[in-house]
This record gives structure tokens, sequence and C-alpha cells, in this order.
């Protein structure tokens, strides 16, 4: 067994793990020479998340998608690069909107330099994908057209908040579906549809890579309770101190509504209070580590797993599919 990417998935075939690793090397470089600009300022700032390091999620599913067809064709690489890229744009961003102090272990381009750096930093990002996408044809920049605006849709739905009426955990699964699945989806659909897959194996690693990455996601809102910095790589509790209603929280509130019971609405009012207190944020942070809503979200993390991993069902059996399906078991590994 040996272990592929930063991720951490382990394979057990040796032509695929190099394969893999050569893709997720010329990633790498790739991403480096994205970033690079003639002013060197912008070079700095631009580089500072890709040096950071990060999981490589995307670009793996995508090296591991293209398995499927040619993992040499002229356009996997480059389509890993433009999903990746488009990923760390949405970061600067994000840290912005969230005002983030860290990122990925090391201090946030906005804590560094400002958020007028992040953000136009991460616009440039977004050009250079499209600048790298122009090259990959009309219908690749298509795809990644709408992921885009579904990524940007699910971000404003978050901000908006749900409807009256409307259920709030359905509501933050469409806000997650949009904003993380819609481009973890183009990473498997682009890695096998520059591949030259079989159009029905690419409609599969779609839905895959969108259920995966909701998976995904839920992994993330365990952690940002469950974990501490040097397993996320970020200050835990940041969501809860921006008061953004990740889906332990949703489902803690829930429970308050349907049972009222004391503690849970104590909890409630602790949540809808200033987090910024560091004291009154611990004091959070650990009534939701000791409450069941914890646990819930772990289930949910676990069925989209599963339901990922079911989506594989049709694809012939391989290595490149064991590893998929192991993907599964690392993301739901990463929610405890």
């Amino acid at each position: 067994m040996t272990v592929v990417g930063p991720f951490g998935l382990s394979v057990r075939d040796q032509a695929l793990e190099a394969d893999v690793q050569a893709g997720l090397a010329a990633v790498e470089e790739g991403l480096i020479e994205a970033t690079k600009s003639e002013v060197p300022f912008i070079t700095e700032a631009a580089q500072h998340l890709v040096r950071a390091g990060g999981k490589r999620f995307r670009p793996l599913l995508g090296m591991l998608a293209a398995q499927f067809g040619d993992p040499y064709a002229p356009g996997v690489v480059p389509s890993a690069v433009v999903v990746e890229l488009t990923h760390l744009a949405t970061l600067y961003h994000d840290d912005v909107m969230d005002e983030a102090d860290v990122r990925r272990g090391v201090a946030s381009a906005n804590a560094r330099w400002g958020n007028s750096v992040a953000v136009l930093t991460g616009d440039f990002l977004f050009a250079r994908a499209s600048h790298i996408l122009a090259d990959l044809g009309p219908e690749a920049v298509r795809i990644q057209a709408e992921a885009f605006e579904r990524l940007v849709t699910g971000q404003i739905l978050e901000t908006a908040g749900p409807r009256d009426g409307r259920d709030p955990v359905e509501h933050y699964l469409d806000v997650i579906s949009g904003k993380t699945g819609s481009l973890i989806a183009v990473a498997g659909r682009f890695g096998a549809m520059m591949s030259g897959a079989d159009e029905t194996v690419v409609d599969v690693l779609t839905q895959y890579g969108e259920r995966l990455g909701t998976a995904f996601q839920l992994a993330d809102d365990v952690l940002d309770i469950a974990s501490d910095s040097h397993e996320s790589g970020k200050t835990p509790g940041t969501d809860l101190r921006e008061g953004i209603p990740t889906l332990p929280v949703l489902h803690l509130r829930a429970q308050a509504a349907k049972d009222g019971r004391p503690e849970d609405v104590a909890l409630c009012a602790l949540l809808d209070g200033d987090l910024t207190d560091d004291a009154r944020h611990a004091e959070a942070l650990a009534g939701l580590r000791a409450h069941p809503a914890l646990e819930q979200a772990r289930r949910d993390t676990i069925r989209y797993a599963e339901d990922a991993r079911a989506t594989l069902a049709p694809l012939p059996e391989c290595g490149a599919k064991a590893a998929l399906v192991e993907l599964c078991d690392a993301v739901v590994h990463r929610a405890g």
C-alpha cells in the first residue's frame, strides 16, 4: 500500500500510482507557472496559497477520472490546473468574507496584505484560469462557466439565508451543492472528458464528484467543530465565530425547536450572541462538540459518501475505480 498526493489516498496499483503522482506533479508545476506575473508582488500574493500546500483533492479526482480514457491526453493536466486555480481564487474571496486569519496553516492573504489585495488576487487567479480554459475548447468553457455560476449562486444563497418556510437544512444542502459540489463535479468531468472516456463514464464521474463534493464539505463542517488547527489547517470554529450556519449548528437548532430542551435552547442563545469573545466562543465550541448534533452531521457525511460510492457501480472494475471508492472512505475518515 502506498500513499498518493497530499490528500493521503492509498493505492495498491503501482502503474496507477505512477500515473497519478506524475499528473499531480505536472499540475503543481502548472499552478506555479499560472501564478507568475511580471509584477513580483502579484506573484508573491498569487502563489501564497499555492505554496502553502493543500489537499489537491480536485486535481487528484481529475487524475483518477482520466484513467478511464487516456490519462496522458494533452487536456488532462491543464483542466485540473483550471479547476484548482478556480478553487484557490474562491479561497481568497472566502477569507475576506469570513474575516479569516489563517488558511492552510499560514496567515490568510487578507490578514497579511488586506482585503483589497486578497480580492484582487482572487480575481487574478480567475483570469489565469480563464486563459488556460480558452485553449481547452468552447465546451470546456461552457462547463466551467455553468459551474462557476452555480458556485456563486450557492454563495449568494448562503449569504441571503433560506426563504420563509424553507427547511434550513435543505437550503444548506443546496448551498453546498453549488459552492462545493459543482466544482468537484467539474474536476471529475474534465478528467474523464479530456481523456476521451465514453460519455456514460463522464456522466457517472460527474455525478460522483457532485455527491462526493457534498460529503467533502459536510466533513469540513464537522472538522470546523471537532478538530484542532493542526488537523484542519485553519482556526477551529471559524465558521462558528462568523455566524455561518453549518450542518451541526442547523441540526442543533432543529432539535431545540422540536424538543425545547433548556440546554439546547441555551446553547442556541449562546450561538446567537457575540462569539468574537474568546471565552464565549470556546464555550459554544465545547457545547457543540458534546452535542448529538455533531454525530448527526457525521452520519450525514457518511450517507453522502455512500451515495457517491454507489454511483460508481456502472464503471468497470480497475485500480482507478478502487481508488475512487477509497476516496469516499478517506472523506468520511476526515469527519471521524
